[in-house]
Order: C-alpha cells, then sequence, then structure tokens
C-alpha cells in the first residue's frame, strides 16, 4: 500500500504546491473493512478546512484519471498536525531545531525512544539532543514525529 502513496504522491504533488500548499505525506490505509487515501497538507500560517477542500477538489481529477487504486476508498485531506509524523528525508530537515521523539526498532543501550531537539541531518543521519548528544541512523527508526511539549 506504500506505492500505492509514492504513485499519488508524486501525481499530485505539482497541483499542490500550485495552490501555494506543501504536500506532507501520503498515505493508504486499511481500517476495519474500508479503504482511505489521506492526503496531508501544509503552509505557512496552518492550514483551514478551505485549504482541504481546495486540494481535495484539485487532486480528485487528477487521481480519477491516473486511476491508480483498484479498490473502493476514501479521500480525505488533512493537517499533518502539530505532532506531525516525519516520514521523508526532507520532514527531518524541516524539524531542525525542533522537539522530537524517535522510536527505533531495536534499543541502543537498553532504550528504544529518544525525545530531544534535532540539532542535525545529513546523509541518514541525524543528531539529537537528549541528556548530551546521540548519533541515529535512519533505517533504524520505526516513528518519529514532532514533539510538542518535552
Amino acid at each position: 500500500m506504500a506505492k500505492i502513496a509514492d504513485v499519488v504522491y508524486n501525481l499530485i504533488e505539482p497541483t499542490v504546491q500550485s495552490l501555494g500548499i506543501t504536500l506532507w505525506d501520503v498515505r493508504f490505509v486499511k481500517e476495519g473493512a474500508s479503504y482511505y487515501l489521506r492526503v496531508y497538507i501544509d503552509k505557512d500560517g496552518g492550514v483551514g478546512i478551505d485549504d482541504c477542500a481546495d486540494v481535495s477538489h484539485a487532486i480528485d481529477p487528477i487521481i480519477d484519471e491516473a486511476d491508480p487504486i483498484d479498490k473502493q476508498y476514501y479521500l480525505e485531506v488533512c493537517s499533518p498536525g502539530i505532532e506531525r509524523e516525519l516520514t521523508r528525508d526532507w520532514h527531518f530537515k524541516a524539524a531542525d531545531g525542533e522537539n522530537v521523539c524517535i522510536k527505533l526498532f531495536s534499543a541502543i543501550s537498553g532504550k528504544k525512544e529518544f525525545v530531544g531537539k534535532l540539532t542535525f541531518f545529513e546523509d541518514k543521519l541525524l543528531l539529537l539532543t537528549e541528556e548530551g548528544e546521540i548519533s541515529l541512523d535512519r533505517s533504524k527508526i520505526s516513528k518519529a514525529y514532532i514533539k510538542s511539549e518535552v
């Protein structure tokens, strides 16, 4: 399902950008018996309901024409929220100086979760200041998101 999300991301990104909005992420998920195509958008000053509606109306015909999804699904356009998940390299660069929560697949020194300030990201390596500085390889991260409160 990640492949569907990547295909849709590449299809709609130019259109979303043309509206002055950043395409944060796309997810195609199954919840219960239903499938959802979730499009996360962002812009300076925050995203409002009108932005979500504008993007939905603009991208719906593009997705319908390309027809990359062979299942019935619901299209949702929304903000990534304050504690937005970091899933792409550029997300980590954009979060420079932010407090983040990093969860790992495997423990380092007995810890699988780190919370601190993201101080550097380059070539899949990030530095996090948390009671000292720790270097983490992005491939070892199971989940990362902005932490609104530390």
